[in-house]
C-alpha cells in the first residue's frame, strides 16, 4: 500500500494546529531563547555530493561535535563527530566526519535497519514548535537510508514511525579502511547529503528557507566497532535528558537558523 503523504501531512497540519491537540500536548515543549541555535551558512557555490569537502563553501559553515552520548554501553571508546551545514535556495547539505577504527555495515536494502550499523541520522521538523511531528532520515555506509515520519507519543505514549515516506535526496560516502573486517584498525568515515526542501511537504511552506528563519532538528551518529554487535553506542549533537526514550524526543531538538 503506497502512502500519500500529501494526505498526511495535511491531516497533520490541521491536527497539529488545533486546539484540541494543543492543549492535550503542554507537558514538554522546545523552550525558545533556551535551545541551542546552529547558524546555518548560505552558499551561491555549487556542491558536489561526494562526501569529500572539496568547495570552499564548507569552509563558512560551523563545525560542531556530537559530545552527547546516549545509552553508552560499557567501558565503550567515544569515537569522535564533526557536523557541518549549508544551505542555498533549493537544498540543505549536511556534512558528518565520524572517527573510527572499525566499519562495519550490512544493511544493504531502502527502509531497513541501517542503525544496527555505522550510520548517521538528522531528524527536523520545519516548524520549530510543533514538536510533536519529525522527518528523519538515516544512512550507513552503503547508503542504504531508512527515511521516515515520526509521530512522537502519538496514542496512548506510543510513538509511530510512517515508512512509506521515501523522498529523493542525495549521498556520497568515503572512508579510510575496509568494511566488515575485524582484523584490522580503520580511521574514519565521512557522509554528505543533500536534501531538497521539497523533501519537506506540504511543511516546507509554513517556514521556507530565508535569513532568520528556525527549525528544529537533531543530529545523531550510531557507532558499531564489530561485525557482530548489534548495539555499541550512540552520540548526538544536542542532548536528551529522558533516557528511558530513545533519541526521537523532539521537545530536546535544538534550532537551526538560516542565515546570509
Amino acid at each position: 500500500m503506497k502512502i500519500n503523504i500529501k494526505i498526511i501531512a495535511a491531516f497533520l497540519c490541521f491536527f497539529m494546529m488545533s486546539d484540541l491537540f494543543v492543549s492535550a500536548q503542554t507537558e514538554e515543549r522546545i523552550v525558545m531563547g533556551q535551545t541551542p541555535v546552529y547558524m546555518v551558512s548560505k552558499t551561491t557555490e555549487p556542491v558536489i555530493i561526494d562526501g569529500r569537502m572539496n568547495e570552499s563553501c564548507w569552509d563558512n559553515a560551523e563545525i560542531c561535535s556530537f559530545d552527547y552520548f546516549f545509552r553508552l554501553r560499557g567501558n565503550l571508546e567515544k569515537q569522535k563527530t564533526k557536523f557541518r551545514m549549508l544551505w542555498d535556495d533549493k537544498n540543505l547539505y549536511l556534512f558528518y566526519q565520524c572517527e573510527d577504527t572499525s566499519l562495519t555495515a550490512r544493511e544493504t536494502k531502502r527502509d531497513g535497519i541501517p542503525h544496527i550499523d555505522d550510520c548517521v541520522e538528522f531528524f527536523c521538523v520545519p516548524v520549530a514548535d510543533s514538536i510533536y511531528f519529525h522527518y528523519g532520515f538515516e544512512l550507513n555506509l552503503y547508503k542504504a537510508a531508512f527515511d521516515f515520519i515520526v509521530l512522537w507519543k502519538y496514542y496512548n505514549d506510543n510513538t509511530i514511525f510512517i515508512s512509506g515516506y521515501n523522498p529523493e535526496y542525495s549521498v556520497g560516502v568515503t572512508y579510510d579502511g575496509t568494511i566488515n573486517d575485524d582484523t584490522d584498525k580503520d580511521k574514519g568515515w565521512q557522509m554528505e547529503m543533500q536534501i531538497p526542501f521539497t523533501c519537506f511537504n506540504e511543511f516546507y511552506r509554513f517556514a521556507p528557507a530565508k535569513p532568520g528563519v528556525r527549525w528544529a532538528f537533531q543530529a545523531v551518529r550510531q557507532d558499531r566497532n564489530l561485525v557482530s554487535d548489534r548495539f555499541r553506542s550512540t552520540s548526538l549533537l544536542f542532548p536528551v535528558f529522558d533516557l528511558r526514550q530513545d533519541v526521537h524526543q523532539p521537545c530536546h531538538f535544538g534550532l537551526l537558523e538560516f542565515a546570509e
